[in-house]
């Protein structure tokens, strides 16, 4: 077969006829059990267990390996585990890695609930975590023990969206034989090519821009050759497995993944620039502008951005923040994101989950996701919650 180009890979992976008995899209085939009709064909599928082969619901159906391929051609690598959600992806994958005395590096502006794995989890079983500063480059080499086994990236960051240098990361961490995970959910299969870059095992919450409308939770883990089999056998022993029919809905996102993305890309940077001259704003912190901290790194790796963006105020209080946070009409309050609708949080006191460096803001932050909505009707609502800030300031002067 030709080379396909990306548009067109997302379109046609995962559509084996094997997979889809001829239909455009993969069957949900619900099962526990997988029956054999003689000692020798069930022999063989126990053989065969780690490869496709039917054998047992948790082990997966054609509608798990349909979805499972899809992943591996969009992203890399050369297999991929399904979890319940994307926090189940990072840590079982973490967990596969590690063992008591182990030691692991982990990206100061990691997602919070990893952060909350690692100092309640991991510690408990003996396992240590040092977080280490987004942009520290060469110098992580101070960090790496003789008992490393594990750096863990997440680029951009979530909330403070600082980009890392991944290549001259992994590069440093492949030295001493550390295993690469990164969470790659930001830039979703399309915009970062995570095993070009020299990770070993790419983790996904497709719960965000893969299933696209905030309806389902499901994480995945896409490994290369060093990685799969230990990474496929352990999330397998720790019972990891998923809803076909979530798996399929994952599957109906993933279609349309390029368009919904290019939009996302276009409202967010529209709207970015639109806050970066604001008179209330700090600065802008996406990836895609220059007052973002490793905008370089993103020009360099990715392909594009997407609706996710943070920004720091120049001043504010709780008061203020509420008074814009309530009042909005096309903006959400809500703790995910990637899906087809407009979210905004406020985050007062960010070095409350920072601990390697703490960030010295001029004021609040707030995390946008822009959705598809229409551009001009998402600016005029974040101007009328500006105007509402604005007047609680101005009031308690």
């Amino acid at each position: 077969m030709g080379k396909k180009e990306l548009d067109t890979k997302i379109i046609t992976a995962g559509r084996s006829k094997k997979w889809t008995q001829h239909l455009v899209n993969p069957p949900v085939s619900r099962a526990s059990t997988i029956v054999f009709d003689t000692v020798e064909e069930m022999k063989q599928a126990t053989a065969n267990r780690a490869n496709k082969e039917l054998f047992y619901g948790r082990r997966g159906t054609n509608t798990h390996f349909a979805f499972q391929d899809a992943m591996v051609e969009l992203e890399g690598g050369v297999g991929c585990a399904l979890y319940p959600c994307g926090t189940a992806a990072i840590s079982n994958a973490i967990l596969s890695f590690v063992k008591a005395g182990d030691h692991i590096l982990m990206v100061d502006g990691v997602y919070e609930p990893t952060r909350d794995f690692c100092d309640k989890m991991l510690d408990k079983m003996g396992v240590e975590t040092t977080y280490y500063d987004p942009m520290i480059g060469e110098g992580i080499r101070d960090l790496i023990r003789p008992n490393t086994t594990v750096l863990f990236l997440e680029s951009p960051c979530s909330i403070t969206m600082e980009v890392q240098d991944v290549p001259s990361l992994a590069r440093i961490a492949h030295e001493y034989d550390l295993v690469v995970m990164l969470d790659n959910t930001w830039a979703s299969p399309v915009n970062f090519q995570p095993f070009d870059h020299g990770v070993d095992i790419s983790i996904q919450a497709a719960t965000k821009y893969i299933v696209g409308h905030s309806d389902v939770m499901l994480g995945t883990a896409t490994a290369n050759e060093r990685c799969w089999d230990q990474l496929r056998e352990n999330s397998y022993l720790m019972g990891q497995c998923t809803s076909p029919d979530d798996v399929y809905l994952a599957m109906r996102g993933l279609r349309t993944l390029g368009v919904r993305l290019k939009q996302h890309e276009q409202n967010s940077l529209k709207i970015a620039k639109w806050l970066a001259a604001r008179e209330e704003v700090d600065h802008v912190r996406h990836p895609a502008l220059e007052s973002c901290e490793g905008h370089e790194f993103y020009k360099r790796d990715f392909k594009g951005c997407n609706g996710l963006f943070s920004l720091v105020l120049n001043r504010g209080n709780t008061e203020a923040l509420t008074a814009l946070l309530d009042g909005m009409e096309h903006f959400s309050m809500g703790y995910s994101w990637g899906g087809f609708e407009s979210l905004i949080l406020a985050n007062e006191n960010i070095n409350s989950i920072r601990s390697a460096k703490k960030k010295d803001f001029a004021g609040p932050m707030l995390r946008l996701h822009i959705g598809l909505e229409d551009s001009e009707d998402l600016i005029r609502d974040l101007e009328k919650g500006f105007e509402r800030f604005n007047a609680v300031l101005n009031n308690s002067l």
